[in-house]
């Protein structure tokens, strides 16, 4: 399977950066200054750098919500307890939870996947691929066997790939798991060598007390596994999660199809660091979607060069902040498609002298 993995990254091609100088040149001749829409002339020239398309139009879109539990709870590292995993992953099947909600609105499809949750989850629409019933606990053993992990990231490569066979033109990154933020922060110290205290947020709410126990037991668990920040996968059987290892298969997987990818919140973020780590050429397919509230994230888009389209504070997950930037994504396919240039308005200021 890890021959799979580097077979599908090595599919993952440059994005076409002359698409994008065209975008460009397009933009610069609508009926605006230059440079007067701000990001969404950047988040514009990205898409046609990644779809290859100077007017792209996207209108598949889907969220991929990964589902695991991690065995670190046990050392009281979130204020939620351990089976609001499984109870939140049955709650956005049954389509009531935040993610739902927004994604009806931006008209993309959500695919929730149990790839570790603790307990059986039972539904007709879930996509079962549990792989273990939880993650070990970081604090006390390795998190999960190298074969597990390889299979986490192999079973999102295969969802992404095969939805992107059925249509799906572009991926949001979402997840659920109580106790991923420390798997997150533990996985970011490694790969980045910045610090537990640096990293380390308060997660679903965490106390004073609580966050500080929080690093202390990252610091711990890095002390205790010595994870190999040039090896990705080393770092998630050590410190890591199914449900981020799934998420960097999802990365891998629609890069290598030519898909946008919307990064949501931190974990997603990092599931992003863990991809380029492993394939750089994934950067050009990575769309910052905005910055959470968790300390950690700002420190995530820095490693990948990334700046966020939106500051909203959140800290839900789920994908409910990528989810949000799907109408700016929308937003720029109108300009594109549908604003006037100067000529065919017959607007003077073409040159670029508009003020």
């Amino acid at each position: 399977m890890e021959q799979f993995i580097r077979e599908v990254s090595e599919r993952i091609q440059p994005v076409r950066l002359e698409v994008g100088r065209a975008a460009q040149l397009h933009l610069d001749q609508l009926t605006k200054p230059p440079g007067s829409l701000g990001m969404l002339e950047n988040l514009a020239v990205q898409l046609a750098c990644i779809t290859g398309d100077v007017k792209s139009v996207i209108q598949h879109k889907t969220v991929i919500v990964m589902a695991a539990d991690h065995g670190v709870c046990e050392e009281g590292v979130s204020a939620f307890p351990q089976e609001v995993t499984q109870q939140m992953l049955l709650n956005m099947l049954s389509g009531g939870a935040a993610i739902n909600v927004l994604s009806r609105q931006a008209g993309a499809d959500v695919l929730c996947v149990d790839i570790g949750v603790k307990g059986n989850v039972e539904h007709p629409e879930l996509l079962n691929h549990k792989i273990r019933q939880g993650t070990g606990n970081m604090a006390r053993e390795q998190v999960m066997t190298r074969e597990q992990a390889v299979q986490a990231i192999v079973t999102g490569m295969n969802i992404a790939i095969e939805a992107a066979d059925r249509g799906s033109q572009l991926f949001v990154t979402g997840e659920m798991g109580i106790g991923n933020t420390t798997a997150s922060s533990a996985m970011l110290c490694a790969l980045s060598g910045l610090s537990p205290e640096e990293v380390t947020g308060r997660g679903t709410g965490l106390t004073d007390s609580g966050l500080k126990r929080k690093a202390s037991i990252i610091r711990d668990a890095l002390a205790l596994h010595q994870p190999d920040g040039k090896d990705a996968i080393d770092v998630l059987i050590k410190v890591g999660g199914l449900e981020i290892a799934g998420l960097v298969g999802v990365i891998l997987g629609a890069a290598s199809q030519g898909c946008p990818v919307v990064l949501d919140g931190f974990i997603s973020t990092v599931a992003a660091v863990a991809a380029y780590t492993m394939a750089p050429q994934v950067k050009g397919y990575l769309i910052g979607s905005h910055m959470s509230a968790e300390k950690g994230h700002r420190l995530a888009l820095k490693v990948l060069g990334i700046r966020p389209l939106l500051q909203l504070d959140m800290r839900l997950g789920e994908g409910t902040g990528g989810v949000i930037v799907l109408h700016m994504i929308d937003a720029v396919s109108h300009l594109m498609n549908e604003m006037s240039t100067f000529t065919s308005a017959r607007v003077s200021g073409g040159s670029g002298n508009m003020s």
